[in-house]
């Protein structure tokens, strides 16, 4: 004989655990239940609907066996029941439309009956008491055929509430139901362990990222922030979370190549082909075992309590070359009511490079940026960041997804002490060779960099770009700053080595400070990197223009720099340590060449 047991998954368990990925959850369920000697059926209603059926997995603790496992949908009842209450609104509101058509015929019929009345064939005195008449009795009317139209409304209502409430659960309200036949040597008390999939759950990163420029070291502290949704159905009350950074997949393959083939057109038709998903198959395991579907790809095992955190910050409990899990301390309740609920997942003192830069032939205004080393054993996520310089709040911007030791840049707004004048541009035009005659112009920009702050600006990277030739007829050649050019087939860029190796004047004396004396005389104690250090790591060429200022290929610093393709677009860039209050000119010179009378397009 089976023993039947019937359980309700939320009301007779518990959640041990939930794992929350990017888009799903992994959740672990445990029931404690007693069993029969012999067969027992265990029957566990009101599993989610969004359960993804291969992930599903039973464990169990006990002296007994797991026999089979079976999953299908609830069905719910195949027409909508009535009630009571339903039954008596539906008399109501029969009653009401009846008294309703009652009053428009009362009205025809007063309207039918004046339009009878003759005043040719009736006394003054009649016709006044006719028509006083008629504007009471149709002032009655009017006034109950209002009043039943309001009833009659609240009726609907009424009746709508209430077939609402009593409405046929869909699939989705009900669920999933499971059976697992449990056989036992003896009456004993055992432990069964679910652990599913779910989607309508997910965690996205968000940040802020506070920065102190009066500091010392680390003057970036970022806040780790976990934005977590809950859209299962399921509560998650009082359970252990664990944030996983990895994104599990599915049934994904590694791909291969079919053949490739050639043929003849030939017309032909295509059937669409339709897809069944997979339930799990029954199978035999022991409760010191489990069952588990064919293509489950999650791994979780069943923990024991976590003894208590000193501080309140996720502790990474593995890491990988890819991914990380981050354990949030203490227990956690999170509604399934589709809403954000934030929670830190640490705060982290992490280092960053302060260096301003502009582009004064877009925006002649300087930003400010700094580049934040991830220093700590965390995986950074992409996600929003609200940024905070000094205490008040500067903008909004996206962190990208960060390794432990890797770097980010990150824009902290714009520094108005910092002011660039980009004048225009002068023009010299001359003309050389007696039978194919040729024709030059020279072409200077200056800019002018003034720093008003009271500190010094340890590197300013101001970037602006020449032309580049795209016709053999036509050439480029860069005067100053005089940096080297990876040659170029037909026109393009070249040097000029005999001309001076830029230009820069200061309105100070000629006994000009060095890099690092300017360094520790600024009194800049943002934690901000030098001109030299950029200059030592640079791949490409560099020409110093002066004390402090150094000229490069654009994107010659950066880490993964093409030495090879530095140069060719014609972008440049100077780097410059400006003391406090200082001015500083700086002088771009180039110059075109071309046949004479050749119209040029783009100058």
């Amino acid at each position: 004989m089976v023993n039947d047991i019937k359980l309700n998954h939320a009301r007779r368990s518990e959640i041990t655990g939930v794992n929350l990925y990017g888009s799903r959850a992994e959740i672990t369920r445990s029931f404690k239940l007693g069993v029969k000697e012999g067969q027992n059926n265990v029957e566990i209603e009101g599993l989610p609907w969004v359960l993804i059926n291969d992930s599903l997995r039973v464990e169990g603790r006990g002296p007994a066996t797991i026999h089979d496992v079976n999953l299908s949908p609830v069905e719910g009842p195949l027409k909508p029941p009535t009630t009571a209450t339903l039954d008596e609104l539906s008399l109501r509101k029969k009653r009401t439309e009846n008294a309703f058509e009652r009053c428009k015929k009362s009205i025809g019929a007063l309207e039918g009956f004046l339009n009878t009345v003759n005043a040719q064939f009736t006394k003054s005195n009649d016709l006044r008491n006719v028509l006083e008449n008629y504007d009471a009795s149709a002032g009655v009317l009017d006034d109950k055929v209002m009043e039943l139209e309001k009833e009659l409304s609240q009726i609907e209502e009424q009746i709508k509430e209430e077939r609402k409430r009593i409405a046929p659960k869909t699939h989705h309200d009900l669920g999933y139901r499971m059976s697992v036949g449990v056989v036992a040597d003896s009456d004993t008390e055992v432990e069964l362990v679910l652990i599913y999939a779910v989607t309508s759950a997910s965690w996205k990163a968000a940040y802020d990222i506070r920065v102190d420029t009066s500091g010392g070291s680390n003057p970036v502290k970022l806040i780790y922030k976990a934005v977590i949704t809950n859209a299962t159905r399921e509560p998650w009350d009082n359970v252990p979370l664990t944030l996983e950074t990895a994104t599990p997949t599915f049934g994904v393959e590694l791909p291969s190549l079919d053949q490739w083939t050639l043929s003849v057109y030939q017309p032909t038709h295509t059937l669409m082909k339709s897809k069944r998903i997979a339930v799990p198959h029954a199978s035999r395991a022991t409760l010191a075992g489990g069952y588990s579907g064919e293509t489950e790809k999650y791994h979780s095992t069943i923990e024991d309590s976590s003894s208590p955190m000193a501080h309140l910050t996720t502790q990474v409990t593995s890491k990988g070359a890819i991914s990380a899990t981050y354990r949030v301390p203490g227990l956690v309740t999170i509604p399934s009511d589709s809403s954000e609920h934030t929670f830190t997942i640490v705060e982290l003192d992490l280092d960053a490079a302060m260096t301003w830069y502009s582009a004064p032939k877009l925006d002649t205004r300087v930003h400010l940026k700094a580049k934040v080393r991830n220093d700590s054993e965390y995986a950074l996520l992409s996600g929003n960041a609200s940024v905070y310089v000094d205490g008040s709040f500067i903008s909004k911007t996206t962190v990208p997804a960060v390794s432990p030791l890797e770097s980010f840049d990150c824009p902290l707004g714009l520094d108005q002490a910092v002011r660039i004048t980009y004048h225009p541009v002068s023009k010299k035009a001359s003309t050389s060779g007696f039978y194919n005659k040729s024709a030059s112009h020279l072409y200077i920009q200056r800019l002018t960099i003034h720093n008003t702050k009271a500190s010094g600006i340890p590197l300013l990277k101001v970037v602006d770009h020449i032309p580049v030739s795209e016709d053999s007829s036509i050439t480029v050649k860069l005067i100053s700053p005089a940096l080297k050019v990876p040659s170029i087939g037909g026109g393009g860029l070249t040097t000029n080595f005999s001309e001076t190796h830029g230009t820069l004047s200061l309105n100070k004396s000629d006994n000009k400070p060095s890099v690092q004396q300017s360094q520790s005389s600024s009194h800049t104690r943002t934690a901000s990197v030098s001109v030299a250090e950029v200059v030592a790591s640079s791949a490409g060429p560099n020409v110093k223009v002066a004390n402090g200022i150094v000229a490069q290929w654009d994107s010659a610093d950066e880490e993964s720099v093409d030495g090879d393709a530095l140069g060719r677009d014609g972008k440049i860039n100077w780097l410059c340590e400006i003391p406090a209050g200082e001015k500083v000119n700086l002088s771009l010179q180039w110059e075109v060449s071309m046949p004479a009378k050749t119209r040029v397009v783009g100058l």
